[in-house]
């Protein structure tokens, strides 16, 4: 929502310097953190760059894309587009961790993308760019989140590692071709860099990007990348519906509104059946050793012994 404040509201001129004023946050807040032994990760050597590759280039094409999507489209559109980095994630894990998936959970993914082609198929604004920079921006995204996955098990980065040498790696280079681009000089000659709600804007977004990634790596790291990705997919739940009354460039339509409502229950039959197959072999293991805690006193007080 902030994002979209920026970039549509405020018509911030340059998606690409809010990505870099994220990352540098990201880079200040955990340098900081770590000067402080309030979290704790490997210092820079030459092995760091095999350990990380390929996920500052996943990273910043992630960053770069999705807020160029998000200047684009709707706030509904690009909800509902999102999806189909559901379909690519499961598509990653299965050829890249070697990973599978019950039916149930395959028939929930496919029910979240035939929604997103429904309302994808009576979008009223179309916009070719914006549809080519959001398909882009889920590829990046299951890339991601599949290989920041695999990466979370290397010996020395951790969480914070992965997430600080990422914007470490990237910001210079994002930087230049923000120079190079001439999207530098349009974010500095900005002329609401005087408006205290703008500046306010801005530096909520550049935290809150910090927030998100750190949410991600974090989901990463205790569940699979599919469920990190159906996780953010539903808490684009309130983003969708609230999208179709704030920002004003959504056009209704109730097939379109048809399709974001088969989205949003597909997404939360995943996470129901994805948390109950959680859940399930706990309390299977905890059965299981209160009966054998019954078996045990009962055969202490010879109901089992034999003559």
């Amino acid at each position: 929502m902030v994002n979209k404040t920026i970039l549509t509201s405020f018509r911030f001129p340059s998606y690409m310097c809010l990505g870099i004023g994220q990352m540098i946050t990201t880079i200040i807040v955990l340098y900081a953190a770590k000067m402080n032994h309030t979290v704790q990760f490997q210092d820079f050597d030459r092995s760091i760059l095999s350990k990380i590759f390929p996920l500052p280039l996943l990273y910043v094409g992630n960053h770069i894309t999705g807020l160029a999507s998000t200047k684009k489209l709707s706030l509904p559109m690009f909800t509902v587009l999102r999806k189909f980095t559901i379909l690519m994630t499961m598509i990653l894990e299965v050829y890249i961790l070697r990973k599978t998936f019950p039916n149930r959970l395959v028939c929930s993914v496919l029910a979240i993308v035939l929604g997103a082609l429904v309302a994808a198929s009576s979008d009223l604004a179309f916009d070719a760019e914006g549809y080519t920079f959001i398909l882009l921006n889920d590829a990046f995204t299951a890339a991601s989140n599949v290989y920041t996955k695999k990466k979370l098990g290397t010996e020395g980065l951790g969480k914070y590692g992965v997430l600080f040498y990422n914007a470490l790696i990237i910001v210079i280079p994002t930087l230049l071709a923000s120079a190079f681009t001439g999207d530098l000089h349009k974010a500095i000659t900005f002329q609401d860099w005087m408006k205290a709600t703008f500046v306010f804007c801005f530096l909520m977004s550049c935290f809150m990007g910090f927030v998100l990634m750190y949410s991600i790596v974090l989901c990463s790291h205790y569940n699979s990348a599919l469920t990190t990705t159906v996780v953010g997919a539903i808490k684009n739940v309130a983003v969708a519906y609230i999208g179709i009354f704030v920002g004003g460039d959504y056009l209704f339509s109730w097939t379109n509104f048809l399709g974001l409502s088969i989205c949003m229950s597909g997404g939360l039959v995943y996470s129901y059946l994805t948390f109950n197959n959680k859940t399930s072999p706990e309390n299977n293991g905890e059965t299981a050793k209160e009966q054998l805690q019954i078996l045990t006193v009962e055969d202490s007080e010879g109901k089992f012994s034999t003559n």
